[in-house]
């Protein structure tokens, strides 16, 4: 093979060698082939611009998950800080639907790297990224998401949670198959959001798969982790009318006519209930409702995303909140201009370069939520069927609640997790990060819900120590702390 495949001293060695050992988690030496080997290479980050010096690998490009269409997903990974060769592998996704997986949870939340406000492009290190406990993975899903991208432009309007599910599926398989070596590690799915949909969905899939699946695409799936997550129409719609109105946000009477008119229960609502929702989305121009008592962002940016209204998505769950504007609101960070800070870096050609992005050009600039996606196909009103299934199943599930979050607060994760019918093992109990009580978690039968204390929406941005903490336990499959420390 023709050695101007490759490049770097260390591809040679890997041409003369044919193929390279690495250990999966199981001791057993895995062979790589030099096409693998090359392949891996060609996705390899060596240094984004404005990044800090770092010791761990990292990895961006495309997987394609439909050849006939030309559907690739983005994806972008970082191996754990330590012995990444013994660490589970962990999927973030983000939701919307139609959000990017990069935009919020890399760039904002639990990734290694916080774009900063900087004319030249900086990068901050992020002391509590998740990749200390694990290989971390994202990926921009569906097509039509930050840099994912389909040459079939009738796929966009086909778009819905089973295509969703369907693709990101074909895209754990064929991650894979690129990365092999990690193919015997445990594997776990976390997001939040709408991800509530995604990451069951998903897992669903893998789980039903593994039944039939050929030792090559068998994967290692033991567990996921959801938050502030939408999971069933009915209680997540109570429980933000319900949850505004205890955190004195709307009105006695806006509560009374929201309460009386609108039938949670069904979709479709009479005129009256729509004029009493619209008045309670009107609180959302002037607060922050993904984190009640955080600033706005002040920015003169017109595009500012802390204040840009998504694009009206018809049909997405909750089906009555999604026909409201306010919906699709995105959510500003801790700092609340964080997002505009994202946009401004992701946009930058030297950091497209960098990460292997924008391939094919798209002709339409970076956002963290789709402009293209107008339309959501399917999307079932509750989860609960699949997370009862899992859970029966054996797979480990995980939910948890930053307490501060009024658009899919703890109220209506409560009101869910009862609908659920899971016995209760232990019941309402405080956990503790060194001395202080960082929330309150309930252990059920086979499912465990996590609160923490002063996160808003998305809680490794508001309590990013505890966040780290959560996701220390729940890979390890351990209590949190029940006393300080």
């Amino acid at each position: 093979m023709a050695l101007s495949l490759f490049s770097g001293s260390l591809l040679l060695l890997h041409v003369m060698l044919s193929f390279f050992l690495v250990k999966e988690t199981s001791g057993v030496p895995v062979k790589l082939s030099p096409q693998i080997l090359a392949k891996q290479e060609d996705d390899r980050v060596i240094r984004l611009p404005g990044q800090p010096e770092v010791k761990f690998k990292q990895y961006a490009g495309y997987i394609t998950v439909n050849e006939t269409h030309g559907r690739a997903l983005f994806y972008w990974f970082f191996e754990s800080t330590t012995k990444p060769e013994e660490k589970p592998l962990l999927l973030w996704l983000n939701g919307g639907p139609g959000c990017s997986s990069i935009g919020y949870g890399e760039t904002e939340e639990l990734g290694p790297f916080f774009p900063q406000n900087s004319t030249q492009p900086k990068l901050k290190l992020n002391p509590y990224s998740w990749n200390k406990e694990a290989n971390l993975l994202f990926v921009e899903s569906p097509v039509g998401v930050g840099f994912s991208y389909t040459n079939t432009s009738t796929d966009i309007p086909e778009l819905g949670d089973t295509v969703t599910a369907k693709d990101s599926h074909a895209f754990v398989i064929n991650w894979f198959r690129r990365f092999p070596q990690f193919k015997s590690h445990e594997f776990y799915i976390a997001g939040e959001s709408y991800a509530g949909h995604y990451v069951p969905q998903l897992s669903e899939l893998i789980f039903d798969n593994n039944h039939n699946a050929t030792k090559e695409d068998h994967i290692n799936f033991k567990g996921f982790l959801i938050g502030n997550a939408l999971l069933d129409d009915e209680t997540d719609q109570k429980g933000m009318i319900d949850y505004a109105w205890d955190h004195a946000v709307i009105s006695d009477g806006l509560y009374h006519n929201i309460t009386t008119k609108c039938n949670f229960s069904i979709g479709n609502q009479t005129d009256d209930c729509t004029v009493a929702v619209n008045q309670y989305f009107d609180v959302y121009k002037i607060i922050d409702m993904y984190s009640l008592y955080t600033p706005k962002c002040l920015r003169n940016s017109s595009n500012s995303s802390s204040t840009r209204e998504g694009t009206v998505i018809k049909g997405i769950a909750p089906h009555l909140f999604s026909k409201f504007n306010g919906w699709h609101q995105t959510p500003a960070g801790y700092d609340p201009c964080a997002s505009d800070y994202t946009e401004v870096y992701l946009n930058r050609p030297e950091v497209q370069t960098a990460l292997h992005a924008n391939v094919t050009k798209i002709p339409y600039p970076w956002t963290h939520c789709s402009d293209t996606i107008t339309f959501w196909r399917d999307a079932p009103a509750s989860i609960l069927p699949i997370i009862r299934k899992l859970v029966d199943g054996g797979i480990r599930v995980w939910v948890y609640s930053g307490d501060n979050d009024g658009r899919i607060p703890v109220t209506a994760t409560r009101y869910t997790l009862r609908k659920l019918g899971l016995n209760i093992i232990q019941d309402w109990a405080p956990w503790y990060s060194y001395k202080q009580v960082s929330g309150w978690t309930i252990e059920y039968d086979g499912l465990t819900f996590v609160t923490i204390r002063g996160a808003g929406h998305q809680v490794p941005t508001f309590k990013p120590k505890q966040a780290l903490q959560l996701i220390k336990h729940f890979l390890a499959n351990q209590k949190l702390p029940p006393r300080p420390l």
